[in-house]
């Protein structure tokens, strides 16, 4: 399918029966929306991000709709260690026995300012949370995904090297970089979907603190983008990979 095809795409209700999909930053606004929406699919949700009330009222929803009892995993990715993401591997491992979906969604931007006058400790910052954490935390996680019969890692990409981006533009830009290098080092024999998906602008707090002045109801809802990434996650989409979807 092509991406705008997507943005109708009506999944069948089991999509996800029985595969066990971790989400980062999943109480955020697409974060939260996709894990009710794979809960509501039949799908085990690990719900990852580094507010444990946060985290609970998502989980309370998940429970609320009927959807399998979901699992809380507080993380804050600014500090995590190589350490962590393995601990977190194991965890996972231990109750669950392998990984089906990992969804890199995550993110932190900072704000928006000229390269010239860029805070060295806030470019640390974003480049750990949009950058090193996914790397981290892929390849941890990597032997349970493969464990499973049909895994699937999608990316929250974002076309945003452009000025004034500075930390966030390049960690994205990078963060594409390994989607391309992953999803090579897994077709053929090695068989893993990795793909990204570019919403383009949506209706979130991130959107609304770099643009305080533009009126919200302009932009898509997070409801309306996340066919793409339920599709990406599903047999639907087959040995479809190394594919970063535009949908604006």
């Amino acid at each position: 399918m092509i991406p705008q095809q997507l943005l109708t795409y009506a999944p069948a209700p089991d999509l996800l029966k029985d595969r066990v999909i971790l989400v980062t930053g999943s109480t955020g606004s697409i974060g939260r929306v996709l894990s009710l929406a794979c809960a509501a699919h039949g799908a085990t949700v690990i719900l990852l991000d580094k507010v444990i009330k946060s985290l609970e009222k998502v989980y309370d929803e998940i429970e609320t709709a009927g959807g399998p009892q979901p699992a809380i995993y507080p993380m804050n990715l600014e500090g995590a260690t190589a350490k962590d993401y393995q601990d977190l591997a194991e965890n996972v491992g231990n109750e669950f026995g392998r990984l089906d979906g990992l969804v890199h969604n995550a993110a932190f931007v900072g704000y928006l300012t000229p390269l010239k006058h860029y805070d060295l400790e806030l470019w640390a910052r974003v480049m750990t949370v949009n950058l090193h954490a996914p790397f981290l935390l892929t390849h941890a996680v990597l032997p349970l995904l493969e464990q499973s019969p049909d895994p699937s890692v999608v990316f929250s990409t974002h076309d945003c090297q452009k000025a004034y981006w500075g930390g966030f533009g390049v960690a994205k830009a990078g963060l594409k970089g390994l989607m391309d290098i992953l999803s090579k080092e897994y077709q053929g024999d090695r068989k893993m979907r990795v793909n990204g998906v570019d919403t383009g602008p949506i209706r979130s707090q991130l959107r609304a603190e770099q643009y305080p002045g533009e009126d919200p109801t302009t932009l898509a809802t997070p409801e309306e983008v996340i066919g793409p990434y339920l599709y990406l996650l599903g047999p639907d989409a087959g040995q479809t990979t190394g594919q970063n979807l535009k949908l604006a």
